[in-house]
């Protein structure tokens, strides 16, 4: 069977060149005589791999030293508790903006554990649009500012980082990480769930401002804590291996393909042919305000939910699978990450104008 066009939101479609690399070294990694996936993390292999995904990390997003690269299990969510937990120790305050489902439900998370402000929301508009902020809606007290990139549900995206000033400004970036530079440098922590731009599920990485480890809550668990995580260099017992690996070849493929800059260009090429067709649509339309569209998740919809249901169906049979809006916004949803090639982009729009013809 000739392989689909995977839009889905995570996880989500990799890069040809890496499933053919991990196809030819399933068996015999580098000559070890064994598959990454059967190997210890504490051999000379895996220790080379683990090194060289950081190395090749901290190339591509041009991490100062003062950072720290974590590789993590538990997905983005286990770090709705970990963030608080580490960070929220000084005045026991944390400022948080809510643009969307996972901003929502990490919020919610770190009411548990201490003084919680939402800030802002864009909830009003089923977060269609980042709300805007200024200085001082931020409590100058505050431990730390949370915000969500870019938000998978609902398709919008920070252009510009809200005006948090001296004040450490924690990231969620799990839907556009790696999909164009970014400076380090403005947060004191971004992280990022794997499967939906780097890697297969079960990793997550973590990117942090060392002056910011070693204040966790006594309570805090041993594997949520990030100074021990640190300390131990992600292997404080074992980790996602062969997700790791994978990462390792994903990294290798954006740096071979030019780093985040061409990656960021061609990003903007694609989701530009989409949202230009959406534009002059008689039929679809999509549904986030323009100014705040992702490059990387584009929800759409007609004025028909059975209507949307058939573009589904058969979408689905013609190859482009996984377009299904989540329940909460309805109609469609393409996932373009980096591995999307602008050919999937094409043919989906061709397919839209092509239905759209057919049910008007």
């Amino acid at each position: 069977m000739a392989r689909v066009y995977n839009f889905s939101a995570g996880p989500s479609m990799l890069p040809e060149q890496v499933l053919k690399t991990a196809a030819a070294e399933m068996l015999d990694y580098k000559g070890s005589g064994q598959s990454v996936m059967e190997m210890s993390h504490r051999s000379k292999w895996f220790d080379d791999i683990i090194k060289e995904a950081e190395a090749l990390m901290r190339e591509l997003y041009k991490i100062p030293d003062n950072y720290k690269v974590l590789f993590l299990q538990g997905g983005a969510s286990a770090q709705f508790s970990a963030i608080p937990l580490n960070f929220m120790n000084g005045s026991g305050k944390a400022d948080y903006i809510i643009t969307g489902q996972w901003a929502k439900k990490a919020f919610q998370e770190a009411q548990k554990y201490g003084d919680v402000k939402a800030v802002a929301s864009s909830a009003d508009k089923t977060f269609s649009y980042i709300p805007k902020t200024k200085a001082e809606d931020f409590r100058e007290d505050a431990d730390y500012v949370y915000i969500c990139m870019n938000n998978t549900i609902y398709g919008t995206v920070y252009k510009e980082l809200p005006p948090v000033g001296d004040k450490v400004l924690i990231a969620d970036v799990s839907s556009c990480a790696l999909s164009e530079p970014l400076d380090i440098s403005k947060f004191g922590m971004v992280y990022f769930g794997a499967q939906k731009n780097v890697a297969p599920a079960g990793l997550v990485v973590a990117i942090i401002r060392e002056d910011l480890l070693g204040n966790a809550r006594d309570i805090t668990p041993v594997m949520m804590n990030y100074k021990i995580q640190a300390d131990a260099e992600s292997l404080y017992n074992t980790p996602p291996c062969y997700t790791i690996y994978i990462c390792k070849l994903v990294l290798e493929w954006l740096k071979a393909n030019g780093g985040l800059d061409a990656m960021k260009e061609r990003n903007e090429k694609k989701a530009k042919l989409l949202y230009d067709f959406l534009d002059n649509s008689k039929m679809f339309r999509g549904t986030v305000v323009p100014e705040d569209r992702s490059l990387m998740n584009v929800p759409f919809v007609t004025d028909d939910d059975e209507l949307n249901a058939k573009f589904v169906k058969e979408a689905t049979e013609a190859g482009l699978v996984n377009l299904k809006g989540h329940r909460t916004v309805g109609g469609m949803r393409a996932s373009i990450y980096n591995a999307m090639p602008y050919e999937g982009v094409e043919k989906l729009v061709e397919f839209m104008a092509e239905f759209e013809k057919a049910n008007s």
